[in-house]
């Protein structure tokens, strides 16, 4: 079996596959805060894992924690290069592109491919990238996450209120304080799609990540939601990793 690891600032998702199956397609899957990594051996128990792929923007010491869970199986490190899984990417430096960032158009073009793709991440940040038809990673941008930004503003503004975002949106005029703050919050992540979308004049724009459900009601384009991208990400990369092996 195949395991997939996506350690994010906030949580580790993870997802087990059969080596053959198609990106996406998971025998189970989970997500842990950091501060519970150690159960996951619990939940691996079992579970005859051949193989594992790991991307990890968490730093050094949640990586030496992942390894300990896995110590006798062969795991790559995901990280971002020139090219991998039929996508090129044009990133200044390839290498300084956020490990995540790549897996995540990589799984945004095995689940569209042959389009003009814009990949939203939202999650402690929200991510924005461009993708084009022919497979290249063009670049993107970086801004606060929805609940960072809602932070943000309410510890830096005298007497304005901690708002969590909610499951309903407010009215984009709100009424008072607090919804004032997630309506300006969720206008300033979906303009920020909106408009990348308009710019490189996307086919298809794919959000993710765990405010996605609260920004996708604000947005006023077609676009798809999909969970787990840069697990969907490393599927395809491991996959044609495993296709040059043969």
């Amino acid at each position: 079996m195949l395991l997939l690891v996506d350690a994010g600032n906030t949580r580790v998702k993870w997802a087990l596959a059969d080596m053959a199956a198609a990106p996406g397609e998971w025998l189970a899957q989970g997500a842990v805060a950091h501060a519970a990594l150690d159960t996951l051996s619990q939940s691996w128990q079992g579970m005859h894992i051949a193989r594992a792929i790991i991307s990890n923007v968490a730093g050094a010491e949640l990586r030496a924690r992942l390894g300990a869970l896995l110590p006798t199986v062969p795991t790559e490190w995901f990280a971002s290069s020139a090219h991998r899984a039929g996508l090129t990417n044009g990133y200044r430096n390839p290498t300084q592109l956020g490990c995540d960032r790549f897996a995540a158009a990589i799984g945004a073009r095995a689940l569209e491919p042959g389009r003009a793709l814009v990949v939203a991440t939202c999650g402690t940040a929200t991510t924005i990238d461009a993708v084009s038809a022919d497979g290249v990673f063009i670049g993107g941008m970086i801004l606060p996450g929805l609940a960072l930004m809602a932070s943000s503003l309410a510890h830096n503004t005298a007497q304005l209120p901690q708002v969590a975002p909610g499951a309903a949106p407010p009215p984009l005029f709100a009424d008072n304080t607090d919804d004032a703050i997630v309506s300006g919050c969720l206008s300033a992540q979906a303009g920020a799609i909106e408009r990348a979308v308009r710019a490189h004049q996307a086919e298809r724009c794919i959000v993710s990540g765990g405010a996605a459900p609260w920004i996708s009601t604000s947005l006023n384009i077609p676009h798809r939601l999909a969970d787990n991208m840069v697990l969907v990400g490393l599927h395809a990369a491991a996959a044609g990793a495993a296709q040059m092996e043969e």
